[in-house]
């Protein structure tokens, strides 16, 4: 019976002949397939001298005494079909991207095949960088950056609260009636945040309102918390709030972002309600090599 779950780490000795993918079908007991199959979809790490681990995701990798190998193999995460991202532009420097919700943004020591990076790393065939967060189960507009000067003047603007980042939200209950407005500003993990919203529809029958959110800090999971601690929990979500199932997932979507061009200084603003907000699809899933 085939292991679902297996966590090693290996330090290479010296005069180690085999390639990776045949020392670590040995150490693991897995077929050589699956180790293809888990390299490929960035399940495996190789750390050398003093280097940052990297992902190792060539099967016929040569190995050198000292270096540590490492593999996190999560069969059900492997075995995942993850959604498609779109790009949604290109803009030499940096892409805007439609990230669905069950996409990760970033992937983790198990793989990272279930994630928006991954995806714009096979589309665009170049690393790229994140430079924000959006959780996992909600959709909406994403920026990527293709090399390490974009990534840093991205993040700076994000850092600086240089960038507007607006959310369409359902929740339970009614907050107000509709252009009803307010402001939460609870500290979070002992750090100011701040959430604004105004309510643009308002289901008596279903006993829901929708929302315009605005935050000005990016908290952990800020936009779900918040709402969560006045009563009106976001519909859909698994881990904040009661009452709150929704069989259409979380109802959380990051539908603007605008911000001034850190390259040309133009102001830039990019909406899901754009009519040029459809783009190109992600290439399909991975194969193993």
């Amino acid at each position: 019976m085939t292991a679902t779950r297996i966590d090693l780490e290996h330090v290479v000795p010296a005069g180690e002949k085999r390639d990776a993918c045949t020392l670590l079908a040995a150490l693991s007991g897995l077929p050589k397939g699956r180790i293809k199959d888990a390299m490929n979809k960035g399940a495996v790490g190789l750390r050398r001298g003093c280097a940052p681990t990297r992902r190792l995701r060539r099967a016929t990798a040569a190995l050198y005494a000292g270096d540590r190998l490492s593999l996190c193999y999560d069969a059900e995460l492997l075995a995942r079909q993850p959604p498609r991202a779109r790009l949604l532009h290109r803009l030499g420097r940096y892409s805007v991207w439609y990230k669905p919700p069950g996409l990760m943004a970033q992937g983790n020591r198990c793989g990272d095949h279930c994630s928006l990076l991954r995806q714009a790393e096979q589309m665009l065939a170049r690393e790229v960088h994140l430079v924000h967060r959006l959780d996992r189960e909600a959709e909406g507009l994403m920026l990527v950056a293709h090399d390490g000067e974009a990534a840093a003047k991205l993040s700076a603007l994000f850092a600086n609260r240089r960038v507007e980042k607006h959310y369409r939200v359902e929740v339970r209950g009614v907050p107000g009636p509709v252009g009803a407005t307010g402001r939460i500003d609870t500290p979070l993990d002992g750090k100011p945040a701040l959430t604004a919203y105004r309510v643009t529809e308002v289901d008596a029958g279903r006993g829901t309102a929708r929302l315009e959110v605005a935050i000005e800090t990016g908290r952990l999971h800020q936009i779900r918390r918040h709402l969560d601690a006045i009563g009106h929990p976001v519909l859909g979500d698994p881990r904040y709030g009661t009452g709150n199932r929704n069989t259409e997932g979380l109802r959380l979507s990051a539908c603007r972002l605008a911000f001034r061009c850190p390259f040309t200084g133009a102001r830039r603003e990019f909406s899901l309600d754009a009519p040029e907000a459809v783009g190109e699809a992600a290439p399909g899933p991975e194969q193993p090599a």
